[in-house]
């Protein structure tokens, strides 16, 4: 027999249990619980499919998501994508579980149903998708099935190398099943660690590195180590991967900055993030450093050998949060050196746009105090990125000094 996860961005379920002592069922942050507990008469009858009784089903409350284990025989019914299950005590109780593993933000927990959150974005499918799905389902060795809602093919195959890596069996599309599924037991939700992009090996079993091997396998990657220069015996130059994008914070003068890669002994590769992510991964993981301007893009760094080295360029306007959280932190602890080269107003194309004593120059931190959509719309979709060749020499020669290490 095998074990089923109901989880994934896609999922919004009913859990409905036999309890009659809550505080026994349920480990909580209380500042951050907001779990309901309903009537019996919100359930409908099914008698005849209730599994025998269990002690102690655990849901666990946490800030990042909820998610509940229920080790025991459970039935889910396809028509009414609820999960019954029995305990020793007499009380009927149900609960509603909205496992998408981002839960402090209302925006992504409001679109959790029709859109999967932010499934989409790159940086979310992993953060907030595929490593807490490693987390939860790694244990079972691919004894899992996947339960979904609101399946959506585009995203199944995107991600298919990781998936079927993780389960031995289809995914099962419970908006469309109409029949009882049986299973030995059960974990509904995601479990998800407080970090972005991370595992805390100190809850886990588990940690990124482990992860990031489970990536390598997954997508049969062959470059484990960065290179290591020594001065006249390398015959192989090291490879600079370039990331562009079309839309926004595009590198302007990409010719440029490639041509200076060049001249500094790099082996230069421009390209965008594309749709076939196992080809993608492959270029990703065949170079030795890589460079792009924050977005999401940035996230393929997860694909980097070990030792390469990351430059992140942080776009003017108050990035500087968002850039250590997403990306600095992360990358150090994937064992990959991290360098960042924060532009000058004169290399964003915002001076274009505003005059320079506009608030967007002069005073950005006003401009990230009137909410997150406003910040967006004008220092991540309005602004492109010119790199002064001759300040970005530098960061260059640091990346030689990691490589020679």
């Amino acid at each position: 027999m095998y074990d089923s996860i109901l989880a994934r961005s896609f999922m919004n379920l009913r859990l409905s249990i036999d309890v009659s002592d809550l505080k026994m069922l349920i480990v909580k942050d209380t500042s951050t619980s907001h779990l309901r507990l309903k009537d019996s008469t919100d359930s409908q009858p099914i008698e005849d499919i209730i599994p025998k009784k269990i002690d102690e089903p655990v849901c666990n409350i946490t800030e990042r998501s909820d998610f509940c284990e229920i080790n025991n025989d459970i039935r889910i019914d396809g028509s009414s994508a609820t999960v019954y299950f029995s305990s020793t005590h007499e009380a009927n109780s149900s609960w509603n579980i909205r496992p998408y593993a981002r839960k402090y933000d209302r925006v992504a927990m409001s679109r959790a149903k029709e859109c999967g959150g932010y499934s989409g974005n790159h940086f979310h499918d992993f953060s907030d998708i595929l490593i807490p799905l490693y987390i939860t389902s790694r244990q079972f060795n691919g004894e899992v099935q996947f339960i979904v809602t609101d399946k959506h093919s585009w995203w199944i195959n995107k991600f298919q190398n990781v998936l079927r890596n993780l389960s031995n069996y289809e995914i099962i599309d419970i908006d469309k099943e109409k029949d009882i599924h049986c299973f030995p037991r059960g974990i509904v939700g995601l479990k998800r660690h407080e970090k972005e992009l991370h595992i805390d090996p100190s809850t886990s079993p588990y940690s990124i590195k482990d992860f990031r091997e489970f990536i390598r396998s997954s997508y049969s990657l062959k470059k484990a180590t960065a290179i290591k220069l020594k001065d006249g015996q390398n015959k192989i130059k090291p490879r600079l991967l370039i990331i562009s994008r079309k839309r926004t914070r595009t590198f302007t003068n990409t010719d440029k900055i490639a041509e200076i890669g060049r001249k500094f002994g790099f082996e230069v590769v421009v390209t965008e993030a594309e749709s076939n992510l196992s080809r993608f991964a492959e270029t990703v993981n065949s170079c030795d450093v890589f460079l792009g301007v924050h977005g999401a893009g940035l996230t393929n760094m997860i694909f980097l050998p070990e030792k390469a080295v990351f430059i992140q360029v942080i776009p003017f306007g108050g990035f500087e949060w968002l850039a250590r959280t997403d990306y600095e932190e992360p990358s150090k602890r994937m064992n990959v050196r991290y360098l960042e080269y924060k532009i000058k107003i004169e290399e964003s194309s915002l001076i274009q746009q505003y005059p320079i004593d506009h608030q967007v120059i002069k005073d950005p931190s006003s401009i990230g105090k009137q909410g997150w959509k406003v910040f967006r719309s004008v220092y991540m979709e309005k602004q492109n990125v010119q790199l002064d060749l001759n300040r970005f020499r530098g960061t260059l020669l640091k990346v030689l000094e990691l490589l020679h290490q």
